[in-house]
């Protein structure tokens, strides 16, 4: 990975938080960059890259996209998350996911095209 080819994101903020490992796709960073891009605001990464021994992907039957480095979720209140979510529509993300709840508000994101999508969905 050139990390130098997405300059507001870093391995670190994206790595596992269970394992450290990070292998996060080029062209999801390529369109992550262009939303951070279009945004013109920092982006809260809160989950990135998830290793698929991470405590939230060992509970499922089958590890999902952020295994495979396809997905982030971003940290956001409501406004915000509205430009958020018109831009990655925009851009071309297929799976958008709002956590709406008054705490830990957040809006997943990902390029996963082997589903139908595109596809939206509420925690």
């Amino acid at each position: 990975m050139r990390w130098e080819n997405y300059p507001n994101f870093t391995e670190k903020e994206l790595a596992c938080t269970f394992t450290g490992k990070c292998f996060m796709n080029e062209h999801f960073m390529g369109k992550l960059q262009e939303l951070r891009t279009a945004y013109g605001k920092p982006l809260i990464i809160t989950s990135g890259f998830r290793d698929p021994k991470h405590p939230v992907e060992a509970t499922k039957k089958r590890p999902g996209v952020h295994t495979r480095g396809l997905a982030v979720d971003i940290a956001c209140d409501g406004q915000e998350a509205y430009k958020i979510l018109k831009l990655a529509i925009n851009l071309g993300f297929k799976g958008i996911g709002i956590k709406q709840k008054a705490t830990g508000r957040f809006i997943h994101l990902d390029t996963y095209d082997q589903a139908p999508r595109p596809n939206i969905w509420s925690y």
